[in-house]
């Protein structure tokens, strides 16, 4: 398992099997899945079976989504992090994306900023990538003002699964 990340609210950490009852409540939303497909899990085994593909990535790829988790009350928020695609999305492949997605009662709270905030960093000092690339329903505001927020810039609009996207970019500095 890699070392967590701390920032000053959160701790950023691999994604366990404990997590199960956390995801169901997220992905279980529907209001969590109006900007991503509109389909929210219905049972458990969904979400035990997320995890362990989560957890494959880790071992396919050494990086993927990683649980967020509230210091002052270790409860988990949401997920966030670097996911390796090796699939093709707006003419991408094999590259880094940034994602994040949190239970609903803790949107608002900056949490998806300073979590992706800290997988920047985390993937151009430690993983030493040349860029990040994000992408969000064209109409989800607050996912683009977050990537805004950290200096992604908007690239094009696309179509991915009947859906209107907007990509975005940001290149690692350091390179």
């Amino acid at each position: 398992m890699k070392k967590p990340i701390e920032t000053e609210r959160l701790i950023l950490r691999e994604i366990l099997p404990s997590d199960a009852d956390g995801m169901f409540e997220l992905e279980s939303n529907p209001n969590v899945h109006v900007f991503v497909g509109k389909k929210p899990v219905t049972a458990m085994e969904q979400s035990i079976a997320y995890i362990e593909n989560i957890q494959q990535q880790y071992k396919d790829f050494g990086t993927g989504r990683w649980a967020v988790i509230l210091k002052e009350t270790n409860e988990f928020l949401g997920w966030s992090g670097i996911k390796f695609i090796n699939y093709k999305i707006n003419n991408h492949q094999n590259f880094y994306e940034l994602g994040y997605r949190f239970i609903e009662r803790y949107w608002g709270k900056g949490y998806s900023t300073e979590a992706a905030k800290a997988f920047v960093q985390y993937a151009f000092k430690e993983m030493k990538v040349e860029a990040l690339y994000a992408y969000a329903d064209e109409g989800n505001e607050i996912s683009r003002k977050v990537l805004e927020k950290l200096g992604f810039r908007y690239i094009n609009s696309f179509e991915y699964e009947n859906e209107m996207e907007v990509w975005y970019e940001l290149k690692n500095p350091g390179l």
